[in-house]
């Protein structure tokens, strides 16, 4: 699926950062940054282009070859990883950075990932995410069709044990990320850092 949505010649979720990373990322040092579902690169792009070392991971060929052709018209570097989330095991006590932005998957992936996002990041390191929430679905306006790939405050705190959160909010915004994610949205949104 995702092959075939990232094969039109645009930027199916457009080029620019998501607007909640471009906002949590300021404060944070530049270190090693890892992109969790990234698609066609905008987010590990924009985190090149402040200075980060980003590796990218997506399911898909297709979506990573033009996140390298975006890294290449921005003049930065990025490494691509392409893997299945499903098998992907972070490597512990590795990241400054963990980013996930609107990286649906199912409930039983999504909770090994968080757990591993928590062993993942180095003392001091900082985790942010931006999901859409159930309420999402009434909207038609991006996101996946079903509710069990959506993600709740409640649920990330859980999954997320261990980090220390300055941020988690559910809250509507308009999101204009491309063709596939252009409205209001229901989101949740989350900026947390490992204890030192």
């Amino acid at each position: 699926m995702w092959d075939e949505r990232y094969a039109a010649e645009e930027y199916v979720y457009g080029t620019k950062p998501n607007d909640f990373l471009r906002m949590a990322v300021a404060s944070v040092p530049c270190g090693r940054a890892l992109c969790l579902g990234e698609g066609e690169g905008r987010n590990a792009v924009f985190l090149a282009q402040q200075g980060f070392d980003v590796l990218a991971v997506d399911s898909s060929a297709v979506g990573l070859r033009k996140a390298q052709r975006l890294a290449e018209d921005r003049g930065v570097r990025i490494e691509t990883l392409v893997v299945d989330l499903a098998d992907y095991a972070i490597e512990p006590d590795s990241w400054d950075l963990i980013v996930s932005i609107f990286c649906h998957v199912p409930p039983e992936i999504r909770r090994r990932l968080h757990a591993e996002t928590v062993a993942a990041l180095r003392p001091g390191g900082t985790f942010i995410l931006e999901a859409y929430t159930p309420a999402q679905l009434e909207r038609g306006t991006g996101g996946p069709p079903v509710a069990d790939l959506m993600m709740t405050r409640s649920a990330l705190i859980e999954e997320l044990d261990g980090l220390e959160f300055q941020e988690a909010v559910e809250c509507e915004r308009d999101v204009i990320e491309g063709r596939f994610h252009t409205g209001r949205g229901a989101v949740v949104q989350i900026l947390a850092h490992k204890p030192r």
